[in-house]
């Protein structure tokens, strides 16, 4: 599970800053998946009925989200931080840079933290939650949309293959991510009750895979791995997984698709008001008995 906090750093933190700084500017001409899973995080808050007159969204690249937020959930005040200086520059009002695996926020500070697409780039996201949750008052409440394992399965295997097939070996091109069953654990781990982890799949068509290339640095998504191979992917490697993505996954109008994971993480502050699970053998009525079964 990426993430778990072992000492050793798998994403390098100041290549993930610079991707986004240099991203900024252009943000917008790439942003479809954010702007697509900002609409799905702001519904899933219009599900919930509670106000949270102070929240923070954690990572906020140009602000996408902001604008996108119910009104219904009674935000007075919303607090936007992101590790690029850049994009915070282009988020708008009440903006500050912060480093998501240290945030500077005193405890009990926010009713609600959202974070979109962003914290799949953290080394020790254990510890950013167990940050996130104390950051929260009691009964506050956290959801965010992290990148999953299956994210360009399709360019995965094909870099893979067309680096073995040139090189007779493959270094790490994209980043690891998460397992969608790992999530909730994370989230309880934490010390969040309720946890609930969910995930939904998105494709997006290209019209090579060069154009999908060019969205992901547009996004400020390239890969930032420490082990990753210095060099620049050689055009015969590039060439050759083209030839494979189209070959093995290319639709019959020349399109290829490209698969993007989103899982979704939902937890809240504990508080003595929420629902607790019953101890076990604490239980007045046999299962049996209730569906009128011997």
């Amino acid at each position: 599970m990426i993430g778990a906090s072992d000492g050793i750093d798998v994403f390098d933190r100041r290549q993930v800053r610079l991707h986004r700084d240099r991203a900024a500017p252009k943000f917008h001409d790439h942003d479809m998946l954010f702007r697509e899973v900002a609409k799905r995080l702001a519904d899933r808050l219009l599900d919930i009925k509670r106000k949270f007159p102070l929240a923070l969204d954690l990572g906020c690249h140009s602000g996408g989200l902001a604008a996108l937020l119910p009104k219904a959930s009674g935000i007075e005040a919303l607090i936007q931080s992101d590790l690029s200086p850049e994009m915070a520059r282009r988020a708008g009002a009440n903006t500050l840079v912060a480093d998501e695996e240290m945030l500077p926020f005193d405890e009990q500070t926010f009713d609600l933290v959202v974070s979109n697409l962003s914290l799949h780039w953290i080394n020790d996201l254990p510890g950013t939650l167990i940050q996130i949750r104390r950051a929260l008052k009691e009964d506050g409440l956290f959801v965010s949309a992290i990148l999953g394992a299956g994210t360009l399965r399709e360019l995965r295997e094909c870099l893979i293959t067309a680096e073995v097939e040139i090189h007779g070996g493959a270094g790490p091109r994209l980043s690891p991510l998460a397992n969608l069953g790992d999530a909730a654990a994370l989230l309880q781990r934490a010390g969040f009750s309720m946890p609930v982890a969910d995930g939904d799949t998105l494709k997006i068509k290209y019209t090579d895979v060069f154009r999908l290339f060019a969205d992901l640095r547009g996004m400020g998504e390239a890969n930032a791995v420490v082990t990753k191979r210095k060099t620049f992917t050689s055009r015969a490697v590039m060439f050759r997984a083209a030839a494979l993505y189209l070959e093995r996954f290319g639709d019959a109008d020349g399109t290829i698709p490209a698969t993007f994971e989103v899982i979704y993480l939902h937890g809240w502050s504990p508080h003595a008001s929420q629902q607790q699970a019953l101890a076990p053998g604490s239980a007045t009525t046999r299962l049996a008995s209730a569906l009128k079964n011997d």
